[in-house]
Order: C-alpha cells, then sequence, then structure tokens
C-alpha cells in the first residue's frame, strides 16, 4: 500500500494543520492560558529530567597498557622504521582525551610493559582491581606481545587490543579473535579504538542500569542474567495513584503547547488528550526520581487499557527523546535493546512490532509510540503529527521516517544464567511511511527493506527496536565483547 502525502509531508493524514487546529480549537480557544503561551512562544520548564539511578552515577574504570621489546626493534616487526615512543606518547594522549570525553577512570601503565614477568604482574594487578574494561596498546608483534594480549583475554575482564599496522600478521589475530570477551582493532584508524572504548564504557553502564518495572501488585528487585540490568518492580497502582494526584500545572500546559506547536498536523485528539500524555510523563519522571532508576517500563496495557488513565504513548516517546530508556509492555528484552541503543549510539530508538508486508518485501514496524529525535539526541525532532492511539483514545505523536535512511534493526533475547543471551542483527533502509487509518494497525508504521531478507513472513523476534543509521557491523562486534551471541538476519 503506497501511502499519499499532504502538503505536510504526511502520509494521507485527513486531518487539520497544527495552523488551523490552533485557531478552530474550542477547547485551546477557551483555554486562555494555554493560548497566551502558543502566541508567544513556549517558555521553558523545568530542568530537563535526567536518569536518577547507578548508571548515572557510573564512571568506568578502564585499566591500560602499552606493550613492546625494550630496545630497537631492529629487523624484527615492526622493525627499525617505525618510532614506538613517539607512537605511544601519541597514543596515550588520543587515549585520555576519548576517557575525559566519555568520563572515563582511567588508570594508566605509566611505562610500557618490557618482559613477560612485567606483564604477569599488571595481568594479576588488573584482575585483583576489577576495571570495567582492559586497553592493551601493542607496539610490538614479537617475543611477549600477543601472549599477554591473550592473557588479557583471559582474564574475562572485556578487553579491547590496540594492534596498529606493523604489530600483528594474520596468523597472530585469528586465534585470540575467536575468543568471546574481546574487540582486536588491527589498524592505524584510531576511531576504532574509540569505538573499543565506547563500547567498555556502554557494557559498564548498561550492568550498573536499574530499570523501573511498573507491572502487577508486588514490589520486589531482580537482574537480568547475565546483562546486569537491575529491575525494580512496583505495582501498576503506584503510577496511577501517582497519575491522579498530579495537578495540571502551568508547566504541564506549557509542554502539551510545545508539543502541539511542533507538529506538522493534528489529525485526531483533543488539548485534553495531549496534556494527560504529558502529566504521564511528569509521573514516570517522578517515579524515576523517587526510586532512583536509569530507565523505565511499564505494562500499560494490562494497567491501563480498561482505565480512563493516558496509556505512556507520550511520555514513552519524550523519555526517549531525553536519553531515558523507556520500554513499552514491560518487556524485558525492550528495556535491554533501549539501553544498549542509547547508550552505545547516543540516539533513541523505536520499539515495535514487526508486520510483514509481501508486495514490497519489507517489514513494517508498527507501535503507538516512537521518539521524534532519531538522528540523536540535541537534534532537531523528525516531522511528527499529533493523533490518537490506534483504540482512539488518548493521543501519541506519529514520527515521519525520512525514506531511503538507513536503519539497524536490534532485539536482546535475554537467557538464563548459563547460557548466554542472543542478539538479532538486521540493516536495511525505509522505503514509506504507512497511513493508519485506511490501514489497521499502530499509527506509527514504518515500512523498511531489510538488507538479505527474501522470508519477511518469517523474519524472527518481536519488539525489535529499529534506529537510525547502519551499525550491524558495530552490534556484531559489541556482541563479542559483550558475551552475547549474535544472529545477523
Amino acid at each position: 500500500m503506497r501511502a499519499n502525502r499532504c502538503a505536510a509531508g504526511c502520509s494521507d493524514c485527513r486531518g487539520v494543520h497544527r495552523r488551523d487546529f490552533l485557531a478552530t480549537s474550542a477547547s485551546l480557544a477557551s483555554a486562555s492560558m494555554l493560548g497566551n503561551w502558543l502566541l508567544q512562544g513556549t517558555p521553558a520548564w523545568a530542568e530537563k529530567i535526567e536518569p536518577q539511578g547507578p548508571a548515572a552515577q557510573c564512571a568506568p574504570k578502564l585499566k591500560v597498557c602499552f606493550v613492546r621489546r625494550k630496545g630497537d626493534y631492529g629487523m624484527r616487526w615492526p622493525g627499525a622504521v617505525y618510532d614506538g615512543e613517539s607512537a605511544r606518547k601519541q597514543y596515550v594522549d588520543q587515549i585520555s582525551a576519548t576517557a575525559k570525553k566519555l568520563g572515563l577512570n582511567l588508570d594508566l601503565q605509566p611505562e610500557p610493559i618490557y618482559n613477560p614477568e612485567e606483564a604477569d604482574r599488571w595481568i594479576a594487578e588488573a584482575t585483583a582491581a576489577t576495571p570495567d574494561g582492559l586497553l592493551v596498546v601493542l607496539l610490538d608483534r614479537q617475543e611477549h606481545a600477543w601472549p599477554t594480549a591473550e592473557k588479557a583475554i583471559d582474564t574475562k575482564i572485556p578487553t579491547v587490543i590496540f594492534s596498529p599496522i606493523g604489530s600483528s600478521f594474520t596468523t597472530n589475530t585469528v586465534e585470540p579473535s575467536k575468543k568471546p570477551g574481546c574487540f582486536i582493532c588491527s589498524t592505524d584508524d584510531f576511531s576504532q579504538v574509540q569505538y573499543g572504548m565506547k563500547m567498555l564504557h556502554a557494557l559498564a553502564k548498561m550492568r550498573a542500569t536499574r530499570c523501573l518495572v511498573i507491572a502487577g501488585n508486588k514490589r520486589f528487585d531482580r537482574e537480568i542474567p547475565r546483562l546486569g540490568i537491575q529491575l525494580r518492580y512496583v505495582p501498576a497502582s503506584t503510577f496511577i495513584e501517582e497519575y491522579r494526584q498530579t495537578p495540571t500545572d502551568d508547566e504541564v500546559k506549557a509542554m502539551a503547547a510545545e508539543l502541539i506547536q511542533g507538529a506538522q498536523a493534528v489529525v485526531s485528539g483533543t488539548e485534553e488528550d495531549v496534556i494527560n500524555g504529558i502529566k504521564s510523563y511528569r509521573v514516570a519522571a517522578s517515579l524515576l526520581r523517587r526510586e532512583q532508576c536509569d530507565a523505565i517500563t511499564m505494562d500499560c496495557l494490562g494497567a491501563l487499557g480498561r482505565l480512563k488513565v493516558s496509556l505512556p504513548c507520550i511520555a514513552w516517546s519524550k523519555m526517549n527523546d531525553d536519553g531515558i530508556p523507556a520500554a513499552c509492555e514491560a518487556d524485558l528484552g525492550a528495556v535491554a535493546t533501549h539501553v544498549l541503543v542509547q547508550y552505545l549510539f547516543d540516539r533513541p530508538g523505536f520499539q515495535q512490532d514487526p508486520v510483514a508486508e509481501t508486495s514490497q518485501g519489507a517489514i513494517i514496524g508498527a507501535h503507538c509510540c516512537c521518539p521524534t529525535r532519531l538522528n540523536g539526541f540535541g537534534t532537531p525532532p523528525e516531522p511528527y503529527d499529533i493523533r490518537h492511539h490506534h483504540a482512539n483514545r488518548d493521543a501519541t505523536a506519529r514520527t515521519i521516517w525520512k525514506t531511503g535512511q538507513r536503519v539497524t534493526s536490534l532485539d536482546v533475547l535475554p537467557a538464563g544464567p548459563d547460557e548466554p543471551p542472543k542478539m538479532i542483527i538486521s540493516s536495511g533502509e525505509v522505503i514509506d511511511n504507512v497511513s493508519v487509518p485506511p490501514a489497521g494497525g499502530c499509527v506509527v508504521s514504518v515500512m523498511v527493506r531489510f538488507d538479505g531478507v527474501d522470508d519477511v513472513l518469517a523474519y524472527p523476534g518481536f519488539h525489535q527496536v529499529f534506529f537510525y543509521g547502519d551499525f550491524k557491523r558495530e552490534a556484531v562486534q559489541f556482541c563479542r565483547l559483550a558475551g552475547i551471541e549474535p544472529v545477523v538476519v
């Protein structure tokens, strides 16, 4: 089904443009305070909500060493042509700058490791110190260089090995590359080392994350095995009670006004629907602070589906735009995937229900909650309109995905304590935004043609997270470092 596009760029919206909605809506016309804000420009409200849990305070520890022979290189690689001391000074500066940018605590060995005995002492110190990651820079191909690299990997501490050109053959890298828990950069391109450090940072933060799970009727804590994400369960009634006590104050109205101002069109829904969605955001922010959590998820349909309490579609969209992982339907795999996408790629993702589109050979990702800042935190939002949830209630922002945009799909599948989690990985291109209605289903319905996927009827996983950018290779590299089994589609 090919969508027809209105002048605003959205697909067959059959709604009114924002300016018409603001001019004709009786409710907005009668709401003098909100009307004044819209005419004068929306003021800034309270400070941006930040993660409140252990991950927000996490400053991962990275232990770093350089490895080489003492004395001249001579005939053996990297050879007398290589200035190892100059290279070491350059890499120290680059590593230090990257650590400062990421917020990593560095423990950098001041002198290179010159022999196997020094290597064994450093490995023993690293094992005792239990850092969040190791970075081993090889300025040599000979003698104890690669044995030291393998000993670092064997500590089971996540390890990045940097082998500049001249410090390895494939005969050196083939065996250690098969070991889990490592990322080997055999290159002169330092951006690969930066990505390795970014992966160590993201992995440490993921293991420090505490997620608020609003579901059921009991309060308890547990953990996602092997991934380390802490889960703090609170009864669904907690959200409902807080929602009913949250006033519709000036700040809520101002936030609703800005969301309406930014929309290309208001297809369905009222001012009150938008305000109620913003109230859910305020409630979620309050609970994050109270429970000291970094991420959030909720059994939204089970808890709120029969109540006149707004489903948190707007709230979760705004949380994800703010850099707070927010997963729908208390799906723990989606929690882990949102966390990973945000920490590693610095952008929000879209959790969705996959629908096969056999005519186009594509997958339609359908849900009623989608972030708008798909290009990254702090970037301008993509175009969106405002409309009802697919159940014709509440309001949500339907983001218009850029056609031709490369995207990645990730789906973390948590496992038990004795087996590794898996991650389903694919990448492709946005080819359309499906109009709902006339189609049925969730109102955000982005159509993606994935590379090499011929049987869309059997596309694996559910609640996969789509996000901008082609990061298939980087996702596989993270899996190997983190002890996750990659399943590349």
